[in-house]
């Protein structure tokens, strides 16, 4: 299923891709898309409702699409493409390198990107996003694992790289700045992407290529990242993991780096996930 939530920023709904392609609305089967739906009946009342072809058509036009999920913590994985790392100068990871962003900076994947008050280098990341449907606690194996996956998303890791890397303390800094999380547009269920290893990531600024990588390059795959995270913390339904962007950043790039600045547009896309495209503003 492709699911999504649409709406105003506060007071999305829930909604649903049919297998025609046309907008259903989800308003009346489920509350909302968030953990407590992905572990409970919620997939399989949608699934049901969807068969069932009476779900009302919403109109698409003028309709803004907001993030795909109500998220709990959001985890991520730094440094997770063996290019990515080459283009940063740093070594590769023996362990996934992790860091957590603020739930308060997703927003929908068309909404404007903020370039923070004195910001000079803020850059852009395509990523797969890890949905975690089911607990996941000291889990055992990567099978363990998928099993407690709930879908996929795109995700935009937007960054800000002289307050990740060059003002002290923790990467947070950098990540967490309002607006620099572009979710979805949609949330694709996990039966529907058999190899998320299989997936293409592409990006592009002002119609420049500047990412195109494959997540078989992950350093981690999505079911050792799982299973990693879950030694260390519990992942709960709803839970959002970013997994690493491919090579192309703006930060690998020779000087002058060409940095996100306003008026500049972000477009991203991972295979079978959808499409994100953003205007860049200023705060």
């Amino acid at each position: 299923m492709k699911l999504l939530r649409v709406g105003q920023p506060g007071a999305e709904r829930p909604a649903a891709l049919d297998d025609e392609g046309r907008l259903r609305d989800l308003s009346g089967v489920v509350l909302d898309i968030d953990g407590t739906f992905l572990s409970g009946s919620g997939p399989h009342r949608v699934a049901a409702a969807l068969a069932g072809g009476d779900l009302p058509v919403l109109d698409p036009e003028g309709l803004r699409i907001g993030p795909p999920l109500r998220p709990g913590k959001i985890v991520c994985i730094g440094l997770n493409y063996r290019d990515h790392a080459a283009e940063s100068d740093l070594p590769v990871p023996a362990e996934p390198v992790v860091f957590m962003k603020a739930a308060d900076t997703v927003i929908g994947p068309y909404d404007q990107v903020l370039v923070p008050r004195g910001s000079t280098k803020t850059d852009w990341e395509v990523e797969l996003a890890v949905v975690i449907g089911h607990t996941a606690r000291y889990l055992e194996s990567h099978a363990d694992a998928l099993a407690c996956v709930g879908g996929y998303a795109v995700s935009h890791d937007v960054s800000e790289r002289e307050f990740q890397l060059e003002r002290g303390g923790q990467w947070d800094k950098g990540k967490s700045c309002e607006t620099f999380n572009p979710l979805g547009p949609w949330l694709v269920t996990a039966d529907e992407v058999p190899d998320p290893q299989a997936l293409g990531l592409r990006l592009w600024v002002n119609g420049e290529a500047r990412q195109n990588g494959s997540a078989k390059d992950m350093i981690f795959g999505v079911a050792e990242i799982v299973r990693y995270l879950s030694q260390f913390m519990v992942l709960y339904p709803g839970d959002l993991i970013n997994t690493g962007t491919p090579a192309g950043v703006a930060l690998g790039q020779p000087e002058p780096k060409p940095y996100l600045r306003a008026g500049d547009v972000v477009e991203l896309e991972v295979d079978g996930l959808g499409r994100q495209r953003q205007e860049i503003g200023a705060a």
